[in-house]
């Protein structure tokens, strides 16, 4: 199987547009960018600490020996 060249994407990037059409390929472009923008701003957020009675329960289920 082949490589894609540049004359390849740019043949089924033609092949795209004239299926969709330039407004359809444009919000399609569009609301990826934002998929992506959200995907990589929930990843750099930390995550939520966990609530006290949570980390309590851990600690009482521990018995001593």
């Amino acid at each position: 199987m082949g490589e894609l060249g540049l004359p390849e994407i740019l043949l089924i990037l033609g092949i795209a547009l004239l299926l969709f059409g330039p407004k359809k390929i444009g919000d399609l472009g569009k609301s990826l960018g934002e998929g992506i923008r959200s995907f990589r701003s929930a990843v750099k957020e930390e995550p939520a600490p966990k609530p006290a009675s949570e980390s309590s329960e851990k600690s009482e289920k521990k018995e001593p020996s």
